[in-house]
């Protein structure tokens, strides 16, 4: 795309239409009360959707599986995480099995 003007007008209604939506969540939120259930099933949601997203990126490199050293990292820094680990050793203990691993020559 070469139109300069177009393209600073798309980004200008890019702007207003997100920053629209991140003003409606506080001004609304006095208006509309959610249901308990509702609440406990969009706090459901949000661990449903990080672990869909930690799960793709831990288990595929592109278009197919990631091999084994990849998540075996991933799941040593989820038990370390879950352990309350301090935040910089589960990120070097995961970083550091799969190098390990990949340095035995494991995928």
């Amino acid at each position: 795309m070469t139109n300069t003007p177009v393209l600073l007008i798309g980004i200008l209604v890019l702007a207003v239409g997100t920053f629209s939506l991140r003003l409606a969540g506080p001004v609304m939120r006095s208006r509309f009360e959610l249901p308990e259930r509702a609440q406990q099933v969009l706090a459901a949601a949000a661990i449903v959707l990080l672990t869909a997203l930690v799960a793709t990126s831990a288990l595929t490199d592109g278009h197919g599986p990631a091999g084994v050293a990849r998540p075996a990292g991933v799941l040593v820094g989820g038990v370390l995480a879950w352990r309350k680990a301090p935040f910089v050793l589960v990120v070097v203990a995961a970083a550091a099995t799969a190098a390990g691993l990949r340095l035995l020559g494991v995928p």
